[in-house]
């Protein structure tokens, strides 16, 4: 009972301090934002020494027999070369290698997933709608048929927007900012979410104002 009530202190010590931020910069702020990012810190480096060093290059590498993983540990023993002046040069290897790999992995992914299964939804999804014979979902399917190919057809810089294909790419745009202004609303949604769960926290978890 003890602890808790000393955790919900400190919580409410540091919610507070986070929240002083909107008067204006002080120095329960920084602390709070400290300790934050402090313990989020830490939490991140134990949880990466035991899921990485300790069960993939311990556990599976070593007493498992699995050597090649050897490559990745001296990979990531190259990467710390670059805390020295004199041998950081190294560090450029592993980070070559690292970042060819990973934007080869991310562009088919990111390809796969935004280009061709968005296009094969959309077609899928258009003929569905003609076969259910409902006016409304076809229009709405209609619109989203639209807004793909037209976004699509923005992105494509091999050919000059004039025309109809430019004239194609400005509707792309009225989509593409349609689509932000969604996201930007999820987003801030998303943050007052937040708020209220930490104003929630305070009111009935801190003060036992609400139940």
């Amino acid at each position: 009972m003890g602890e808790s009530v000393i955790g919900a202190w400190i919580a409410a010590f540091l919610t507070l301090g986070i929240l002083t931020f909107l008067y204006k910069d002080n120095v329960i702020y920084k602390i709070s934002e400290a300790i934050f990012i402090g313990v989020s810190a830490g939490y991140w480096f134990i949880t990466l020494f035991w899921d990485n060093l300790y069960r993939k290059f311990w556990v599976v590498g070593i007493e498992g027999g699995q050597w090649e993983l050897w490559g990745g540990i001296i990979l990531g023993v190259m990467m710390l070369c670059r805390l020295s002046r004199k041998i950081g040069w190294i560090a450029r290897w592993p980070m070559s290698f690292i970042i060819g790999a990973v934007a080869g992995l991310y562009m088919m992914l990111y390809f796969t997933s935004n280009a061709m299964v968005q296009i094969r939804s959309t077609i899928s999804n258009l003929t569905e709608s003609v076969n259910v014979g409902d006016p409304y979902y076809i229009i709405g399917n209609i619109v989203v048929a639209a807004g793909t190919f037209s976004g699509l057809v923005y992105f494509y810089f091999s050919k000059e927007h004039k025309g109809v294909f430019g004239a194609t790419a400005k509707v792309g745009i009225w989509f593409i900012m349609v689509t932000f202004g969604a996201a930007f609303g999820y987003t801030v949604m998303s943050r007052m979410s937040l708020l209220i769960g930490r104003i929630d926290f305070l009111l009935s978890d801190w003060l036992k104002l609400i139940s």
